[in-house]
């Protein structure tokens, strides 16, 4: 007896916290449609990203978000898989022709979380302490509140950066709240951190799914999981990144929050050491999610001015 062809074929980098979100996915889908989740298939893609781990360079140094959904993209556009699965905030601002974006699933925590194994918060680490981050946003936000740290570069996933920690490599790093709840590690959490002060990145702690640009088959087959509330705000957080730079050479924070069908968006950008922060704030109606976040963006772009934005073209 010939088996039955697979529902839908989902591509995904094969990193723990990646897997748990294709998995999520495949779960939703299937009880979406009354579908066996044997019959959605996941096909572990290796991504330039995942391959530069090991090396410990930032990604601005080899290329931004891109990284993390190139080969996943390719893989759409070549049939190969019928969707892709990222988290959001790893996908670049402009995406390549013939990829959208379809669907988001209901958002996770947005916070950062603080974690170490010597300290209970950022103020309480030792002068001088060394505090691991690839992400130049985190950098920025930590030497705003304490100049005097030495940061170190840490790149890795979530287990290799926690282990990275134990082992002495840092005194202290912040990661995504969101990632440590999906893979179970909420306990390793230290503490939270304020999202006002430490504002998230654009898209932090959602996940999106990805489908061929005018595939009504598959658009259609992922529209039961959207959340319109999470849409909506990672639409206007994308559109004031893709205004401010939409590559990681910008650090940028974002915190947006949706009441009743009124849109509020708050964000930021920061000088490298963190010593000089321009904030602004829009809020409209979240049909104009899109707009309102490019508002925003060029809001903040006219409050830094450009002798402060030229240190991005240099960094």
């Amino acid at each position: 007896m010939q088996s039955q062809p697979p529902f839908a074929r989902i591509g995904t980098r094969g990193s723990p916290l990646a897997l748990v979100q294709a998995r999520l996915v495949r779960s939703l889908l299937a009880a979406a449609h009354q579908v066996d989740r044997e019959r959605i298939e996941i096909q572990v893609i290796s991504t330039g990203g995942d391959r530069s781990q090991q090396s410990n360079a930032s990604l601005t140094e080899i290329g931004g978000k891109g990284l993390f959904t190139k080969e996943i993209d390719q893989a759409l556009l070549d049939g190969v898989v019928d969707i892709g699965v990222h988290s959001s905030k790893d996908v670049a601002t402009s995406l390549p022709p013939g990829i959208a974006l379809a669907a988001f699933l209901e958002r996770e925590d947005v916070r950062d979380a603080f974690i170490s194994v010597t300290a209970k918060s950022i103020e309480d680490l030792k002068l001088g302490a060394k505090f691991g981050t690839s992400s130049i946003r985190r950098a920025a936000q930590a030497l705003r509140l304490r100049p005097d740290l030495v940061i170190v570069p840490f790149r890795g996933n979530v287990d290799t950066r926690l282990q990275k920690l134990a082992d002495g490599v840092a005194d202290a790093t912040i990661l995504a709240a969101a990632g440590l709840n999906r893979l179970g590690k909420g306990d390793r959490i230290t503490a939270f951190l304020d999202p006002e002060q430490f504002m998230p990145a654009p898209a932090q702690g959602a996940i999106g799914i990805a489908v061929r640009r005018g595939d009504d088959r598959f658009a259609g087959i992922v529209a039961p999981l959207d959340h319109p509330r999470t849409h909506r705000g990672i639409t206007a957080e994308r559109a004031m990144l893709r205004v401010l730079d939409g590559s990681c050479r910008t650090p940028v924070g974002v915190l947006s929050n949706l009441d009743c069908e009124t849109l509020m968006l708050k964000g930021e950008i920061i000088s490298l050491d963190g010593q000089s922060t321009f904030t602004d704030s829009v809020s409209g109606p979240a049909e104009n999610a899109d707009a309102l976040g490019a508002a925003l963006g060029h809001q903040l772009l006219a409050l830094a001015g450009t002798e402060f934005l030229a240190q991005w073209a240099q960094a």
